[in-house]
């Protein structure tokens, strides 16, 4: 039988234990009532991954050969227009892809075409061609009639020697 002292002991170990299990079930209860009283604030927007274009070397290949940085490839007017941005770091090198007589080409494996720089007659071609200044940012575009490159593909962007492979277009 057991004695007096451990009756008493299994009944106190069991009695902290409810009580124990009791606060814990009111605090948790006590988080999620002043939880619903004053709710946390919405976020202004949603918050999206969006990695670097071009990683290590990729980047850096780019500014240390040809003067430019941040390439980009648009999908505009309805897909009508592939629009292709880049920024001059460095003037110098960067005097090839703003040569009038290379023809810039976008190459969309994928799609199998090559669109190139529609020519207007009076505004002559959608792209710039003054003498680079660091600094800035150029842009050319490229003809998409028949909507054949799509948001999402993996395009290459050809200006003479300059070749800029794997661009996604936005």
């Amino acid at each position: 039988m057991l004695d007096r002292n451990a009756i008493l002991r299994t009944k106190l170990t069991l009695l902290a234990g409810v009580l124990a299990g009791g606060l814990l079930v009111l605090s948790a209860g006590a988080q999620t009532a002043s939880q619903v009283a004053s709710p946390k604030p919405a976020a202004s927007a949603p918050m999206h991954y969006h990695p670097d274009r071009f990683a290590g070397r990729a980047g850096k290949y780019y500014a240390l050969v040809w003067g430019v940085n941040s390439l980009s490839v648009k999908w505009t007017e309805s897909g009508e227009v592939i629009r292709f941005a880049y920024y001059v770091v460095d003037a110098e090198k960067a005097k090839a892809l703003n040569d009038k007589k290379a023809q810039p080409v976008l190459i969309d494996p994928k799609a199998g075409v090559q669109l190139v720089v529609p020519s207007l007659e009076k505004v002559g071609q959608l792209r710039q061609s003054a003498t680079p200044e660091a600094g800035k940012s150029y842009w050319m575009a490229f003809s998409n009639k028949g909507r054949l490159v799509k948001r999402g593909d993996h395009v290459d962007v050809v200006i003479g020697p300059f070749r800029a492979q794997g661009l996604v277009v936005d």
